[in-house]
């Protein structure tokens, strides 16, 4: 049985912002690790870029890409599988790429009276299960990437992003990328 490798995740901070938060990398590089551990996925030696912006920049990538003209929280995009020829067969696996805003993500943090650590990590989970087929566009399809996010924060330490919202009994709760 071959040993676990997480995926090599190459951050760039492209907003000064995250200066505000210095720990930023490693605890997106935890997440994630952790993500690809539990999920058990076959990644081999798979490769994602996450991006740190402002929300100027992801309300230009949101924008672009779906048609919103508004800054969100986190955005996933997956690569495209590779079509056959011309790639060197040693070439890690692109899975794709995840951008944060800081803004967004800072004040949802402060909203919810969350660590700004425990968000920013539900928030690259939630892009990483993106780029490997997890959506929510259906409730059961949510279910599942709900349950599943749990399940690896709680591996983190962290608690349920999603207590608040039932025991307020709501059925619409927190969809990242909306």
């Amino acid at each position: 049985m071959a040993s676990f490798a997480p995926p090599i995740t190459e951050i760039l901070v492209v907003a000064e912002c995250w200066q505000a938060e210095p720990d930023s990398e490693a605890v997106i590089q935890r997440a994630v690790t952790a993500a690809a551990e539990l999920v058990n996925a076959e990644l081999g030696e798979a490769e994602l870029a996450v991006m740190l912006t402002d929300d100027s920049g992801i309300r230009t990538l949101n924008n672009n890409w779906r048609g919103i003209d508004k800054p969100t929280n986190v955005l996933s995009f997956p690569a495209l599988p590779p079509t056959g020829g011309g790639g060197a067969d040693d070439a890690p696996r692109m899975l794709g790429d995840i951008a944060i805003a800081y803004e967004t993500t800072r004040r949802e943090a402060d909203d919810e009276q969350k660590p700004f650590d425990h968000h920013l990590s539900h928030l690259a989970v939630h892009g990483f299960l993106h780029l490997i087929g997890y959506d929510h566009e259906k409730d059961t399809d949510a279910e599942a990437m709900e349950d599943m996010e749990r399940e690896i924060l709680a591996a983190l330490g962290i608690p349920d992003p999603y207590a608040d919202r039932e025991r307020m009994g709501l059925d619409a709760g927190f969809r990242a990328d909306p």
